[in-house]
């Protein structure tokens, strides 16, 4: 049975940072029981687009300051 693996939140900032350094938006780093450790580099959109703002929402901006 594999141990349980962790990594270090300083190691964690660094792999960060070394994929930000190379030119990614965003990065993810992934640890596996077995030990593995990946990091993942992203361009692109987000991955939740902005949630449309309601009608009322809409208003109570509007209106807010009208006095």
């Amino acid at each position: 049975m594999a141990g349980n693996s962790q990594i270090r939140q300083r190691d964690t900032t660094r792999l960060l940072k070394a994929a930000k350094a190379a030119g990614f938006g965003r990065a993810r780093v992934i640890n596996y029981p077995d030990g593995r450790i990946e990091v993942v580099g992203e361009n692109g959109p987000a991955p939740m687009p902005e949630a449309p703002i309601s009608p009322f929402e809409q208003w109570k901006a509007k209106n807010a300051n009208e006095d």
